[in-house]
């Protein structure tokens, strides 16, 4: 079986793709990243001299090359992580996440479905589109779409593209909507990269606003085995929300890491007195929060990392990865 994944080189991708070639011995894997800062073949050292693995540089918005990918390698699936994912980018240049996420997400799917109708398609989508909860509650498969940044908006545009094409032209697809995934290999951008860095470095911690915003982590490959499970055994046309049951607010984060690091590397000062709070950002959703019944129930799935053990494990990769120079 050949299946193509889209921006395999960054975070969520570059966990799945060895997790997956391990997993499926009989599968070839051909990976179309167009390596934008966030992409890192780093990610990728265990797998690019796997013989079942091919990398090709490319944009996905770019019909000729995804062409030439389905008819050179005769792909029978699709999962398509490449996305702009980074909220504060898409407040500064939302042109961008417009064009990769979704135009590059309709050229992907039309060629698929013109290529081999056959073909399933897996979108890799996010909870964000869901927009942002209250106190109480919990996102489900049903809960209508609110987006409430570019970036969200991008992807619930997507979603409904990948929507459309299975309930006009009958395309098999799939759905996945997870909450925010952590553990290694995240882009230094993002928030728990961000803490651990500057912790280490003696800097600022920033905090938007007043650090209580609520959001549901999952460890990265709990969201890898899901991905697998929806992949093989969703139901076309299906979505299935992936969610860590592990709600957390910011300040409880940055706290439990300051926490963590000054028991393992103890500076004179506590890291927490790093800890500064900035002006939110615009747009702010206030709480996430993930109901994953429907994959649980249906498809067996189940997180297997707590919280506790996935920081741990989070933190010490990235006290290598700084101890190293890499930033």
């Amino acid at each position: 079986m050949n299946i193509l994944i889209t921006g395999g080189a960054g975070f969520i991708g570059g966990n799945f793709i060895p997790y997956f070639l391990e997993k499926y011995q009989y599968y070839n894997i051909i990976n179309l990243d167009l390596l934008t800062y966030a992409g890192n073949l780093d990610n990728l050292k265990e797998v690019e001299n796997n013989s079942r693995y091919k990398f090709i540089k490319g944009n996905i918005c770019n019909r000729e090359l995804v062409e030439f990918i389905f008819s050179e390698y005769k792909i029978d699936g699709v999962i398509h992580f490449a996305a702009e994912s980074h909220v504060d980018n898409s407040i500064k240049n939302p042109e961008v996440f417009i064009e990769t996420n979704v135009n590059g997400t309709f050229t992907l799917l039309d060629v698929a479905y013109k290529e081999n109708k056959k073909v399933r398609f897996h979108h890799i989508s996010t909870d964000e589109v869901y927009g942002s909860l209250g106190d109480n509650g919990f996102f489900t498969e049903n809960t209508p779409y609110a987006p409430n940044s570019p970036y969200s908006a991008s992807k619930a545009s997507s979603d409904m593209i990948v929507r459309s094409y299975h309930h006009t032209f009958g395309m098999d697809t799939i759905i996945t909507n997870c909450s925010n995934n952590y553990g290694p290999k995240q882009h230094d951008e993002k928030l728990i990269p961000t803490i651990i860095r500057n912790a280490l470095q003696g800097n600022s911690i920033p905090i938007y606003g007043d650090g209580k915003n609520i959001r549901d982590w999952l460890y990265v490959l709990d969201h890898c085995k899901g991905i697998d499970l929806a992949f093989h055994k969703g139901k076309s046309g299906e979505s299935y929300n992936i969610g860590g049951r592990n709600e957390k607010i910011n300040l409880e984060i940055v706290n439990k890491i300051c926490e963590i690091l000054d028991e393992k590397i103890p500076k004179e000062k506590s890291y927490k007195e790093l800890i500064t709070f900035v002006e939110d950002r615009a747009g702010h959703d206030r709480r996430y929060a993930i109901d994953a019944t429907k994959i649980e129930n249906q498809l067996g799935w189940n997180a297997d990392e707590n919280f506790a053990r996935g920081i741990v494990k989070t933190i010490d990769w990235y006290v290598k990865r700084y101890a190293n120079g890499l930033v």
